[in-house]
């Protein structure tokens, strides 16, 4: 079945390897190997270069891995819609998340869209926002859950699906935590912990010291939202987070929130997916799911201190 065969491609030209692709495959890796030269007899030309090391796709193999993604794509679409006739979604989606959504938020809508349709396979990626969004670009994400700006892209389509609210914090022992109330400028020369470039909260918070001309003693960088709260709780700085991460902490009492004056800090929480691609049944019965939640605001069921700011 030419499907067989393009899928066999498909997941030689993303593993680069022959025999990783095999096992993948659960194949022979001669096996494999006859489905490449089969396709290559076809229409033929050479898709790919052999090398003990890895494998390398041509131009004309560039041509029909990016066809066959999608081909493939539709071909699961079409297998989801007949199921459905049998009131069954299957299949797989390729999820994508930054890492607040993907550690604070999405576990919970995963469990229960797990729940909903148990024959599902859930595939989770998470990155900063900027590894994500590549993800989409090149179609190895289906869906994905970003934070923070996202430039437009002709690629892509962004759906803005709830706001995030962003706190200053900092430790309990801070001496800027005993402020009833402070300025942007009292935020000035103090040790900030930062998150990497390409993070979402990275992005919002160099445009923060950016917007408020606010220049920094010192920055630690993290690679992490736990990193940064870590840092923050040890006493290294400030840090500008978003309330769903350090609801504990601040509820706790490990760290406070800075009464910073000025209108609330809110960013977009987006879905975004690829224009190019078509989604499958089960795909768009994921991305459904997050427009009813956040339409009935079960983002945050067990969070009803952040009710006010969808």
């Amino acid at each position: 079945m030419i499907v067989d065969t393009l899928r066999v491609f498909v997941t030689v030209a993303e593993q680069r390897h022959f025999s990783k692709a095999a096992e993948l495959l659960n194949m022979s890796q001669p096996g494999v190997s006859q489905h490449i030269r089969n396709m290559e007899n076809e229409l033929g030309t050479k898709l790919m270069l052999r090398s003990p090391k890895q494998v390398k796709l041509t131009e004309e193999g560039t041509i029909l891995y990016r066809k066959a993604k999608q081909i493939l794509s539709l071909y699961e679409e079409a297998k989801q819609q007949i199921h459905l006739l049998h009131e069954v979604v299957t299949g797989s989606i390729q999820i994508g998340a930054s890492f607040t959504i993907g550690e604070y938020i999405l576990p919970r809508l995963l469990a229960k869209f797990a729940g909903q349709y148990p024959e599902v396979d859930l595939q989770l990626t998470i990155g900063n926002t900027e590894e994500i969004v590549a993800g989409i670009r090149s179609n190895d994400l289906d869906l994905a859950l970003v934070e923070g700006t996202v430039e437009e892209h002709p690629d892509l389509i962004i759906t803005p699906y709830m706001q995030d609210e962003m706190i200053v914090v900092a430790a309990k022992n801070h001496p800027l935590a005993a402020a009833a109330a402070l300025e942007p400028a009292d935020l000035a020369n103090q040790n900030w912990i930062i998150r990497e470039i390409g993070s979402g909260t990275r992005a919002f918070s160099d445009h923060f010291l950016q917007a408020n001309g606010l220049t920094a003693k010192r920055s630690y960088v993290f690679n992490s939202s736990q990193g940064v709260k870590e840092a923050v709780s040890a006493g290294l700085g400030i840090a500008i987070l978003s309330r769903l991460t350090v609801r504990k902490e601040l509820g706790n009492g490990e760290l406070c929130e800075l009464a910073v004056s000025g209108p609330a800090m809110k960013r977009e929480l987006s879905v975004i997916r690829n224009r190019q691609g078509s989604l499958t049944l089960a795909a768009e019965m994921f991305q459904r799911e997050v427009q009813e939640r956040q339409q009935t605001a079960e983002w945050t069921c067990d969070l009803p201190e952040l009710a006010d700011h969808l």
